[in-house]
């Protein structure tokens, strides 16, 4: 597989000014005016709604205001613990959560809520349908719990162009027609893929068209939909 040299580009956008709200302005809303601590809030949708998105802007936001938090992925290493300084902490994939990361969940929740910091989570599933320990999935429902809907058409469309132009890429309607033909419109998929591809063409030193995406895809062994 051909190596792709790193770019120079800006990082991704993760506050909520940059989200393409669609049709989740509900969560977006509360997130944003959240007075800490304030009751648990759980997000909950399918691959590419934007949950982590969402948790990464809440956490962004409360770094700006000079606060330290905790970030927890279902794959993160154990032990998982608290520190009493952070005003946020966040669990994430939490339909993943294995027996061992349920209890060290089960523990971080009830701590959080004991020193009075905010609770923040996400999964694929709504509460009641995780397949979590019993204990853990009632505390994930305690509080404000949304429901994240996928972009639409159009929205998708626009997501990926102001990124591009965010990172300064030229991204043309048929490079976009090929990528919404071709693939799911699974936004957090097309922002890797969008990634993966300013990098390649910087690495090629062309544009981006249909031919270098399709050469960038053959190399990279990613299949695309008929």
């Amino acid at each position: 597989m051909k190596q792709i040299p790193l770019a120079i580009t800006p990082p991704p956008a993760v506050g909520f000014d940059s989200l393409l709200v669609g049709p989740n302005a509900e969560a977006v809303q509360h997130l944003r005016t959240l007075a800490l601590p304030a009751a648990p809030v759980y997000l909950w949708g399918p691959s590419g709604t934007g949950k982590t998105r969402l948790l990464q802007a809440l956490a962004a936001q409360r770094q700006a205001e000079g606060e330290r938090m905790g970030w927890f992925d279902a794959d993160d290493a154990l032990p998982w613990t608290l520190d009493e300084s952070w005003s946020l902490v966040v669990v994430d994939r939490c339909e993943a959560l294995d027996p061992q990361r349920q209890q060290a969940t089960f523990a971080l929740f009830v701590e959080a809520g004991s020193h009075g910091v905010q609770w923040a989570a996400a999964g694929r599933l709504p509460p009641v349908d995780l397949p979590l320990r019993d204990d853990l999935r009632t505390r994930l429902g305690w509080g404000h719990v949304f429901a994240l809907r996928p972009l639409s058409e159009g929205e998708t469309r626009a997501a990926l162009r102001r990124e591009a132009d965010r990172r300064g890429i030229l991204l043309t309607d048929d490079v976009i027609d090929y990528l919404m033909t071709r693939f799911e419109r699974d936004l957090k998929f097309l922002m890797r893929l969008l990634d993966q591809l300013g990098e390649y063409a910087l690495s090629e030193h062309r544009y981006v068209t249909v031919p270098l995406l399709k050469k960038m895809l053959n190399e990279e062994g990613l299949e695309a939909g008929a």
